[in-house]
């Protein structure tokens, strides 16, 4: 869609020169609803009073949405790329327009009440991008973002809207270094269990709070942010390799470059994100989460994504695929290596070649390339010079690092992270609690036994409401020298860098009387994730007589934005998802 090249005379005061625009067709661009035709001439003022050409104004309008904020180092970078992706753009013939989106970032909400509107931002950020798109009629979306629920959320907009996107992740931080060891913020949040058990001086915690994060970038490891950044490339919504390089390196700004052309490409071939997020896409997007021993949160993302293209992919689908697929990249918090070793071993591409070569991913889906995944990685050549990622035919574990469980507890599903895990088996009494509160203050005073399955209840989406992470807890079990002793579920969630047997995801949730609601403190509790299930002694009998004697909880949280999102948000088991989705849509947003 080249169009028609002229000469035009811009004046600026008393200095005249001349430049070369490129005027391009939009008669089925979603952007001639505000610069087109006579009685779009208010519209094109308000282009004018922002210094805009005439020649910008009657090109493509790229929207270029960015999570940038001030919260956290995940953030702190992407208006910078931004820029990088404006000039890309720029010089492919396109007009960009940057706006910004919120971001709540985990590592901040952790540990507090902060933590329930992490979930929801997600939604928030889907939404807003959404409006602002739908508000301006613009034609293609670049989105950058960098904190855990900001990536998803940015991917969802994106099918969602279904006009031509390019994803772009923000970077992984780098690791600090404490006393000759790498360490990461996962060794911060198990630094607070030491130090409550004695194990580690004020002196020494001050001395690796200021060390263990020291760049932009989000958090290092294979953490809910590096997961769903593994499943950006994966999925077909990222250029190759882009989403390993970590913040600070300046082949950012390239990548970022290169994606403000290449989506004026994606325009002028008509390549939506529907066409690139298949039910295929979405396998493959699962296969990298288990190779990579990625984040539980995948799990409830991965449904949600699905959910906005109208394909049906729940978390009983996710788990099947983690079930057969081999755990290949010895990554934090399971394995040894962080995000940036990855990048330097060969990215993205040496992970998905090898599975590939192993047949573990769909070859001929479709990215944001305009080539297929087995295209695109058909120049990529095995790098048996590092550690960091194995053949996928010579794997660390032929299970994957995730793994699906569901029994009589859990008849919705739930999902537990056993990458690095030895024990595979857990049996225990239960210990509950109403709150994550509850759970980390007898934690830290030492208040549980070892051998106990503590249960967190009353967390999940709509209970919460917005389904906190439990990283402090957890953490703090680890640093007493407890993570393998104990045993942890809840119908919340649990942080990318979460390790033991910690199982999330609990569903039907307690807020809607699921069983975990009817739990008593000394019921037998069976977890084994090689059978793939969470089950107790308790009969249905039983059960039913408890349920009879059970009422739902008030919410502390009556109005407002989480009073708002307990309202319409569903299970976790198809993603946590707020609205209807694509198989109730009735028109497209790139086809107004």
């Amino acid at each position: 869609m080249g169009g028609n090249v002229k000469r035009i005379v811009v004046q600026s005061g008393q200095l005249g020169f001349e430049m070369d625009e490129r005027v391009t067709d939009k008669s089925k661009l979603p952007s001639r609803h505000v610069t087109e035709g006579p009685q779009r001439a208010p519209h094109r003022s308000y282009y004018y009073a922002m210094g805009l050409t005439k020649g910008q104004i009657h090109q493509p309008f790229v929207g270029v949405a960015s999570c940038w904020n001030e919260a956290a180092p995940c953030n702190i970078a992407l208006m910078r790329q931004a820029q990088a992706v404006k000039k890309g753009v720029a010089a492919a013939g396109g007009t960009p327009r940057e706006f910004c989106t919120i971001t709540v970032t985990d590592g901040l909400a952790m540990g507090h009440q902060g933590m329930k509107s992490s979930l929801a931002s997600r939604e928030v950020i889907a939404d807003s991008v959404e409006l602002t798109m739908r508000g301006h009629s613009y034609d293609a979306l670049v989105g950058l973002a960098g904190c855990d629920k900001s990536l998803p959320g940015m991917m969802m907009s994106m099918v969602r809207l279904n006009v031509p996107s390019i994803f772009i992740y923000g970077g992984s931080i780098l690791p600090g270094t404490f006393r000759g060891q790498q360490v990461t913020v996962q060794d911060m949040f198990e630094a607070v269990g030491k130090h409550s058990v004695g194990a580690m001086s004020d002196e020494d915690l001050d001395e690796i709070e200021q060390v263990a994060c020291p760049s932009a970038g989000a958090c290092g490891a294979q953490f809910t942010a590096n997961t769903m950044a593994t499943v950006s490339e994966a999925i077909g919504l990222a250029l190759p390799y882009s989403a390993g390089a970590p913040a600070p390196y300046e082949i950012r700004d390239r990548f970022c470059m290169t994606a403000g052309e290449q989506i004026m490409d994606l325009i002028a071939k008509n390549i939506r994100p529907r066409d690139i997020v298949t039910l295929e896409a979405l396998e493959n997007a699962a296969t990298v989460v288990a190779a990579s021993g990625g984040s539980t949160n995948a799990a409830l993302h991965l449904p949600a994504i699905a959910h906005e293209c109208g394909i049906k992919f729940d978390l009983f689908d996710v788990a099947e695929i983690f079930k057969r697929t081999p755990y290949i990249a010895d990554l934090k918090p399971g394995g040894k290596y962080v995000a940036k070793d990855m990048f330097e071993a060969g990215g993205i591409p040496i992970l998905m070649k090898t599975l590939l070569d192993h047949g573990f991913l769909h070859g001929d889906c479709l990215t944001v390339t305009g080539r297929t995944i087995a295209e695109n990685l058909e120049k990529v050549v095995w790098n048996a010079g590092q550690d960091v990622v194995r053949p996928a035919n010579n794997p660390i574990t032929r299970t994957g690092g995730v793994v699906g469980l569901s029994g009589n507890v859990a008849p919705d599903g739930a999902i537990v992270k056993v990458a690095g895990m030895q024990n595979l088996k857990f049996t225990g009494p239960a210990r509950c609690f109403d709150n994550e509160e509850a759970c980390f203050e007898a934690v830290t005073r030492r208040q549980y036994k070892e051998g106990e399955v503590l249960v967190i209840r009353y967390e999940g989406p709509k209970g919460g409401p917005g389904m906190r992470e439990m990283l402090s807890t957890t953490a703090a079990l680890y640093g007493q020298g407890m993570g393998d002793k104990v045993a942890l579920i809840t119908d919340g969630r649990f942080s990318g860098a979460t390790r033991g047997f910690c199982v999330g995801h609990v569903g039907p949730e307690a807020a809607v009387g699921g069983p975990i609601a009817l739990l008593e403190d000394g019921d037998l509790i069976t977890l084994n994730a090689e059978t793939g299930e969470l089950s107790c002694n308790v009969s249905e009998a039983e059960f039913a007589e408890r349920r009879k004697a059970w009422k739902p909880r008030e919410t502390e949280y009556a109005s407002g934005a989480l009073w708002k999102y307990a309202q319409g948000v569903g299970n976790a088991r198809n993603g946590a998802v707020t609205h209807p989705g694509g198989a109730a849509e009735k028109h497209c947003y790139a086809d107004i």
